[in-house]
């Protein structure tokens, strides 16, 4: 029979529609060849992007923009909202409007062009979890945005438009509608128990080890109570922190091998599966929230979004998450 879960944060419903149930083998998965030809984001080719704003790993007295690094952040040359300008808030009638500014960075996360993500060497990996903390603590300091939001797209089902290994971040003067809503559920819940949700969560998953895929000195992945496709993955840290910028190169580390283990149980599952990954932490300049847990949610694209989700704001999920998190264990 389906059943209906509730997320205990958000209060969004997810039909588990078990009828429908699964193999990781049944999904069918596009094969993206290769296309070829020119890339942008390669070494050599650093004209055809913007200035970088930070670069990692380029030797000593070799100039700006040049073709000696492990891993640059440029601004995207095609952006959805641009640093210039001001914010200029309006309204019009019952209606709110200002200009499109903000900021939208490509963090190119190695450069060799056929490397996957998910397969990257340790110390290589390493650097886009620095790169996300160090561009965050950057743009905090331009008092138009309120929130940062870091984002990798792998696949074409994913929106991933190049090849080349990136991922993305966007500054934005509004924090966005998820955001708010995870805010005001992780409150509510602490406002009610005096507790962190999340940290009561990681707790919980430890304890029953049904939806526990794997773990480390400092992190956890777990398959979420309420999943909203197949084998979708959340990654917290085990001790209270509401912060992204504020995490060390020791929980970095922790947090590279964990990633690192999770993708590559993914792709054990499913080669080559498209997904999404989300950073998610607390709004910028804010003081350590009690009540907040950042971490990041990792979103296979498995299943569509047709009618019924838009209308209703369901989900339906042919696995349950404790089935894709015994396939996910099973396959390391």
């Amino acid at each position: 029979m389906p059943e209906l879960r509730k997320d205990p944060i958000l209060g969004r419903w997810i039909i588990i529609a078990k009828e429908r149930s699964k193999r990781p083998t049944d999904f069918i998965i596009e094969d993206y060849p290769t296309k070829g030809g020119f890339c942008p984001l390669c070494p050599g080719n650093e004209k055809t992007t913007p200035d970088e704003v930070l670069v990692y790993g380029r030797e000593p007295g070799m100039p700006p923009n040049s073709s000696s690094w492990q891993l640059r952040v440029v601004p995207n040359k095609y952006p959805a909202l641009v640093i210039e300008g001001e914010l200029d808030k309006q309204a019009e009638g019952l209606y709110d409007r200002m200009n499109g500014i903000g900021a939208h960075e490509v963090i190119i996360e190695t450069p060799e062009h056929e490397e996957h993500f998910t397969y990257l060497p340790h110390e290589q990996m390493i650097l886009t979890f620095r790169a996300y903390r160090d561009r965050i603590r950057d743009l905090a300091r331009d008092d138009r945005f309120r929130y940062v939001m870091v984002f990798k797209n792998y696949g074409r089902a994913a929106g991933a438009s190049l090849e080349h290994s990136h991922s993305q971040l966007i500054a934005l003067p509004v924090l966005p509608r998820m955001v708010s809503s995870e805010l005001d559920g992780s409150l509510s819940y602490y406002r009610y128990k005096d507790r962190c949700i999340f940290c009561d969560i990681i707790r919980q998953e430890i304890q029953q080890d049904i939806r526990l895929v794997c773990g480390n000195e400092l992190f956890v992945t777990v398959t979420p109570f309420a999943p909203r496709t197949p084998f979708e993955m959340w990654i917290l840290p085990r001790q209270h922190s509401s912060s992204y910028i504020e995490q060390d190169d020791r929980t970095m580390a922790a947090l590279t091998d964990i990633f690192s283990e999770s993708l590559r149980r993914l792709d054990a599952c499913i080669p080559n599966v498209p997904y999404n990954f989300v950073l998610h932490t607390q709004p910028l300049r804010s003081q350590p929230l009690e009540h907040y847990h950042w971490h990041f949610e990792i979103v296979p694209k498995l299943t569509s979004i047709a009618g019924f989700e838009w209308g209703s704001g369901f989900y339906i999920n042919p696995m349950p998450p404790e089935d894709a998190c015994r396939y996910l264990r099973e396959a390391l």
